[in-house]
């Protein structure tokens, strides 16, 4: 599976598992119900999506001008870094706002979330390949730069 197809599939999957996870892990940390907990993973999963486009893009226009095929451990653990860290920056304001905390408790907050989805990505990544295959730029012939 190539292309939008995939990329629909993949964001579809991630995000709705991301958004069960992310509802209890708020509600718990925040001590606010899950219905004000689960408003606010629904906002965070719509940024995520629109980051995943975004991050996935650019990973892939890089990925396919490697001279190196496939997907190492080092570059799937790149991969998860580079995505958890520009989201980080996109969800703080959010979880400060919507939960009326200051930054930094937001930031401490977001922290815990990361831990948890730097390992959930990197799994979700790994079994999603293994499932569906790679995507072209990790599976074809190296292209000219």
């Amino acid at each position: 599976m190539q292309g939008l197809k995939r990329r629909v599939v993949y964001i579809s999957l991630y995000e709705g598992i991301a958004i069960v996870a992310a509802t209890a892990g708020l509600s718990l940390m925040s001590g606010q119900g899950a219905g004000h907990t689960g408003v606010l993973a629904v906002l965070a999963s719509v940024i995520a999506v629109l980051w995943n486009l975004s991050f996935n893009a650019l990973f892939e226009r890089w990925e396919s001008r490697q001279a190196v095929r496939g997907r190492s451990l080092r570059r799937r653990i790149a991969h998860a870094i580079g995505f958890e860290g520009g989201l980080v920056a996109f969800l703080v304001p959010a979880f400060a706002w919507w939960l009326d905390i200051s930054l930094l408790e937001a930031l401490v907050m977001d922290l815990g979330l990361v831990v948890f989805f730097l390992v959930y990505t990197f799994v979700f990544n790994w079994v999603f390949d293994a499932v569906f295959g790679l995507p072209a730029s990790a599976a074809g012939a190296a292209q000219p730069a």
